[in-house]
């Protein structure tokens, strides 16, 4: 990959994140386009870095190890974030959040993704993301589930 790659897959994993949270922000969730697009570009840069990473091998393995618990420490952030949303309601028995708790997941593997160049992977989950989102909404009214 060449730099100009790199700022590339950047550039789309934030995009992907971005499109994600315009969904959230509509429905007034906590987690929104900022969020998500910087979830995405996280995921993204840590990524494009282990390939990097990979790609020199004269490193030692204690670095190697560095590298995977930076990437176990992104992924733990990721769920940090999805719970932070989750919500209980104890009197109305319900839960609340789980769907953007959902796409903050969705959103740091469209960025890993992204920094792999699986173009085709990227445009048919951002694709079903986005269905799920606004469109399973209206099937769930229709159908008078929600």
């Amino acid at each position: 990959m060449t730099e100009l790659d790199d700022v590339l897959r950047l550039l789309v994993a934030a995009a992907t994140g971005l499109l994600i949270g315009i969904d959230r922000d509509v429905s007034g969730k906590p987690v929104g386009m900022r969020t998500l697009s910087l979830v995405s570009l996280g995921a993204a840069l840590v990524a494009i870095a282990a390939i990097e990473f990979e790609n020199l091998r004269d490193f030692p393995d204690a670095l190697s190890r560095v590298v995977q618990g930076v990437i176990t420490g992104v992924l733990t952030g990721v769920g940090f974030i999805g719970a932070g949303v989750i919500l209980r309601d104890r009197d109305d028995k319900t839960v609340h959040g789980l769907t953007t708790a959902a796409t903050v997941w969705i959103a740091a593997g469209l960025g890993i993704a992204c920094a792999l160049g699986a173009w085709l992977l990227v445009g048919a989950a951002i694709a079903i993301t986005l269905l799920v989102l606004f469109v399973l909404p209206l099937l769930e009214r229709a159908m008078g589930l929600k």
